[in-house]
């Protein structure tokens, strides 16, 4: 598939890197809100504003691919997922060559897995999820939509994690734990039950901290 990637940050050109050398997509060119407009190339292809895509690269000769990060909780993510799907683009995936999934994988649109990754049999990931590098997804675990899951974290078996959900650098969620949508789990953090809807959880064991995740909005 040729594909145009949204963003012009460091997660674009990563995911500009790891499609040329390592899947049978074609990059073609980047798009951003035309607001945000700085240059007219970008890692040698063409940029062009979001609003006007559908001129030059429409539905029907190119997918797109949105790797922005967790900002707003995945909001940004998920905004530009619902206006692409709204003009009738199909969105791209990518399954690092060295993450360690198998043939009858369920994983939606718009998802990144990384190296060294492994989702074990029966797991299964919604639309617009980044899975960065070395994560464990274990079997018959369920992550949902618009998520992002950081280098190292540990996802136990029949583990349910909800749409807009943060799971930080080598965190750990327990067998059985139902993770409440939006939902912010803090780097190292280990869930031993389940959490509470807008939470932040930080700690060994994970305790749900002071405030929420609308005090996050603009991180990431």
């Amino acid at each position: 598939m040729d594909v145009v990637i949204f963003g012009l940050g460091q997660l674009s050109k990563l995911a500009w890197y790891v499609l040329a050398h390592d899947s049978p997509h074609r990059v073609v060119g980047f798009t951003v809100h035309d607001e945000f407009m700085r240059e007219e190339e970008f890692m040698g292809l063409p940029v062009t504003p979001f609003e006007r895509l559908s001129e030059t690269q429409p539905p029907e000769r190119v997918g797109l691919l949105a790797p922005t990060g967790w900002k707003g909780m995945n909001a940004v993510r998920a905004g530009v997922f619902a206006a692409g799907k709204d003009q009738g683009y199909r969105f791209a995936s990518y399954v690092a060559s060295s993450a360690l999934v198998w043939p009858d994988l369920q994983m939606g649109e718009n998802c990144m897995v990384f190296d060294g990754s492994i989702i074990q049999p029966f797991a299964r990931v919604g639309d617009n999820c980044n899975i960065r590098s070395g994560v464990l997804i274990s079997h018959d675990a369920v992550v949902g939509d618009h998520c992002f899951v950081a280098a190292g974290a540990v996802i136990a078996g029949n583990a349910r994690i909800g749409d807009s959900c943060v799971i930080g650098l080598s965190s750990t969620i327990r067998d059985d734990c139902k993770i409440a949508r939006r939902c912010f789990i803090g780097a190292g953090a280990v869930v031993v039950s389940n959490t509470e809807e807008n939470g932040v959880y930080l700690g060994v064991p994970a305790r749900r901290s002071p405030g929420t995740v609308d005090d996050l909005a603009t991180a990431g």
